[in-house]
C-alpha cells in the first residue's frame, strides 16, 4: 500500500469510529445477507463479537504503516479463524460487506480513492491470513 492509500483509509476509519456500533451492526447484516450460509459460524448473541470486530480492525488500520510489523498478528488471526470454520471463499463476502457498511456509513466520503485504498488495504491483510491458513498441516 502506498503512503496515501493509508491515510486514506486511516482517516476514512476515524470518521467511521464514533458510530462503531451501528458500523458493527451494518457489517453483521451485510454479512449474513450475502453469505447466510457463514451465519452458523457465529455466536447466536453477536455482542462480544461485535466488539472484537471493531476493536481488531481498529488495531489493523492503526497499524498498516508498519504491516511487517503487524504481519504475523495478521497471521496468527489466519490461523486461528480455521478453528472457527473459515475457508478461504468466505474471505470474498467479507471483503464485499466491508466495503459496503464503510459505502454507507461514509456516504459521500465513500469516494473511488477511499474505496480502492480499502480494497488494497483488505486484499493485502486477507492475502496474508489466507496464506498463513492454507500453511497449516493437514488436520
Amino acid at each position: 500500500m502506498t503512503p496515501q492509500q493509508i491515510k486514506l483509509v486511516t482517516d476514512s476509519f476515524m470518521k467511521v469510529l464514533p458510530i462503531a456500533g451501528v458500523t458493527a451492526d451494518l457489517f453483521y447484516d451485510h454479512l449474513f445477507e450475502i453469505a447466510p450460509e457463514v451465519r452458523p459460524l457465529f455466536p447466536d448473541d453477536l455482542v462480544e463479537q461485535k466488539k472484537k470486530f471493531i476493536a481488531t480492525l481498529a488495531m489493523l488500520i492503526s497499524n498498516l504503516h508498519e504491516f511487517g510489523k503487524i504481519a504475523p498478528v495478521v497471521a496468527n488471526l489466519g490461523t486461528r479463524h480455521v478453528a472457527y470454520g473459515i475457508v478461504a471463499k468466505h474471505y470474498e463476502p467479507f471483503g464485499i460487506a466491508l466495503l459496503k457498511v464503510l459505502e454507507d456509513c461514509l456516504g459521500v466520503d465513500f469516494t473511488p480513492p477511499v474505496k480502492a485504498a480499502w480494497t488494497e488495504a483488505y486484499m493485502s491483510l486477507a492475502g496474508v491470513m489466507k496464506r498463513a491458513a492454507a500453511n497449516l498441516p493437514p488436520g
